[in-house]
């Protein structure tokens, strides 16, 4: 199914990794503290499409995911309200993994927000760069 919102999240692989995801079958994105990646949250809509990028450890997007709940109180903030998350579904893991080294030398990517913005956890993707992102990654379109 053709989808127009795409984004990407960024996890820690050591605290919450692609396999850690398939394993659970969803899960609830939580714990995230920025303004700016928040709001992103909260604009996320239930069907879009979210390319998985482990942080620190290996510094690649490895999988798609799926927004399966949009952004509902975040129990992980306690009574604070500003809070949200989402839950996230596996779609599918990338063929070949994506590594932010290949995207920096792409010129198409270079506007790309993980390389803008390298330090904010959730943000959105261009349907161009998604579709970059796949071709790179050898993955049709889920």
């Amino acid at each position: 199914m053709e989808n127009d919102r795409y984004w990407l999240v960024k996890t820690e692989p050591e605290a919450f990794s692609w396999q850690q995801l398939v394993k659970d079958g969803k899960t609830a994105w939580d714990g995230v503290r920025n303004y700016l990646a928040r709001n992103h949250l909260q604009a996320m809509q239930q069907g879009d499409l979210v390319l998985v990028y482990h942080s620190n450890t290996g510094k690649e997007i490895v999988g798609i995911a799926r927004v399966i709940r949009t952004a509902y109180p975040d129990a992980s903030a306690g009574d604070d309200p500003r809070w949200v998350c989402v839950d996230l579904a596996p779609v599918c893991a990338l063929k070949q993994p994506v590594i932010l080294k290949q995207m920096k030398e792409i010129p198409a990517l270079h506007d790309l927000m993980l390389i803008r913005q390298g330090r904010l956890s959730v943000m959105p993707v261009s349907e161009l760069h998604f579709h970059l992102i796949l071709q790179l990654a050898e993955t049709p379109h889920p």
